[in-house]
């Protein structure tokens, strides 16, 4: 899976968001990322898979593996929701 062109990631102040760029002012999405949806989000960038994400997460959060997956694909669920993610 893979972040699909055109979104941009921007990060400041603690907080983060996901731009669409090339987009007509005013029709433009803004999606809002938490530590961990940028954490995910980084690995997409890069053509990640569900495995790829449930590791980062087990590695960076004391989470069990199933919730960590579970979290995973409810981020991936939501983002091809969005039409962000190209399979």
């Amino acid at each position: 899976m893979k972040i699909k062109d055109g979104y941009i990631l921007r990060e400041f102040g603690g907080e983060a968001v996901v731009i669409e760029s090339g987009v007509t002012k005013g029709h433009s999405s803004v999606i809002e990322l938490n530590e961990s949806g940028i954490i995910l989000w980084k690995l997409l960038s890069s053509g990640a898979e569900i495995e790829d994400l449930t590791n980062a997460l087990t590695d960076e959060y004391d989470i069990d593996r199933a919730s960590a997956e579970a979290d995973a694909l409810n981020f991936v669920k939501t983002l091809k929701g969005a039409g962000v993610i190209e399979s």
